[in-house]
């Protein structure tokens, strides 16, 4: 049986993160990802936004983790050659009861350290967005988007300058928790079947990383999260982007609504929608786009943009957002578990990584590796 320092589960951009950072700290790490290439899974459907760290609850990981997250990426991204705009974002209000809500959204930033968040009139809106429909906005200048797939081929390229490797047609189904380490059960192409010996493990495989976890023998499987899947659907627009920044409506009923988004080549997107799917597996989930589900786009859109034109939405991309909380139930923070939480020495796992894991990701590895150094 080999054995090696460190394995990393899933190449997608918070595993290839966490494994750069404990790769630069001396470990020998290999990244274990059971498709034929890095970033296929969750990362490659994602909107490619940096968030600014606004809406998350004050002292949440979310928020800490974003906020330290957002500063690295930028940094990093201008280091590394890394395709990113600081394009800025509206988060505009429609009504006098979104309007309302935009004091609180401010002061919710403030406590997370987002600092430069500026209140405009509808006018002063639409003197940055002329085709912009609004009574009122909040102008996040530190919103912006990401190469996704740049960023995570650099962060391979770090990983593996430092001496670290990703093995492909890798997928770990379980493993058993040993006082000397963790014996991962790992499969591989035709049938073969590898046991690798780690003394350190982290679980980021994203929609897979709740129930991986409870193939953990040794594990305590109680305090685990179940696994809940939820979709979100994209469509792009026929024509020219209507706006320079990335256009939010203000919060309602707990949902961010479809936002209006930017690729870095201009192509204008909109969504995501939200649709819980009842599976019991993610190897179930059809990433088609149900072209129908554009019908509720259009007056959705129009309340901040009325000049959409009929037909002018096509479906682009789905992605689905690995929950640990049932539809009904408010979102809860990020679940990193660490040996304080489970009591297993030189285990991470993941959970519940969603939005805004991307921003985060550099971050999270900061703090897996302290985790681990703990």
């Amino acid at each position: 049986m080999e054995s090696i320092d460190t394995a990393v589960i899933g190449a997608g951009v918070v595993g290839l993160a966490c494994a750069r950072a404990l790769a630069l700290a001396g470990r020998e790490v290999w990244v274990l990802e059971a498709a034929d290439a890095i970033g296929q899974g969750v990362s490659s459907r994602n909107s490619e936004v940096i968030h600014a760290g606004i809406y998350y609850p004050s002292g949440s990981l979310k928020a800490r983790l974003c906020v330290r997250g957002k500063e690295l990426l930028y940094a990093y991204a201008a280091q590394r050659g890394v395709g990113h705009s600081r394009c800025g974002k509206l988060i505009v209000a429609g009504t006098p009861e979104q309007e309302a809500e935009l004091d609180g959204i401010a002061a919710r930033a403030a406590a997370n350290g987002v600092a430069d968040l500026r209140r405009l009139t509808g006018a002063e809106a639409r003197a940055l967005e002329p085709q912009l429909h609004c009574r009122a906005a909040l102008l996040s200048p530190s919103t912006g988007i990401v190469d996704s797939h740049g960023l995570m081929l650099a962060l391979q390229g770090d990983l593996e300058a430092a001496g670290g490797q990703v093995v492909l047609h890798a997928r770990v189904d379980g493993g058993a928790c040993q006082a000397d380490g963790i014996v991962l059960h790992v499969a591989l192409p035709e049938g073969e079947r590898m046991a690798l010996k780690a003394r350190q493990v982290v679980n980021a495989a994203s929609l897979h990383a709740p129930d991986l976890a409870r193939h953990f023998a040794g594990l305590d499987p109680g305090p685990l999260p179940a696994a809940s899947y939820a979709k979100g659907s994209y469509f792009s627009l026929a024509g020219r982007a209507p706006f320079a920044r990335l256009i939010y409506p203000a919060p309602q009923d707990a949902w961010l609504g479809v936002h209006f988004t930017l690729d870095l080549g201009g192509q204008a997107k909109f969504g995501p929608d939200l649709q819980w799917l009842d599976l019991a597996s993610p190897e179930a989930i059809d990433y088609r786009v149900d072209p129908a589900r554009g019908e509720s786009f259009y007056a959705e859109v129009r309340r901040y943009w009325p000049g959409l034109p009929d037909g002018a939405l096509q479906p682009a991309y789905s992605g689905v957002r690995p929950k640990i909380h049932p539809r009904g139930t408010p979102a809860p923070d990020f679940r990193i578990d660490g040996p304080v939480e489970h009591g297993v020495p030189g285990l991470v796992n993941l959970l519940g990584i969603e939005s805004p894991g991307l921003t985060s990701s550099l971050a999270l590895g900061e703090e897996v590796l302290r985790r681990l150094a703990g």
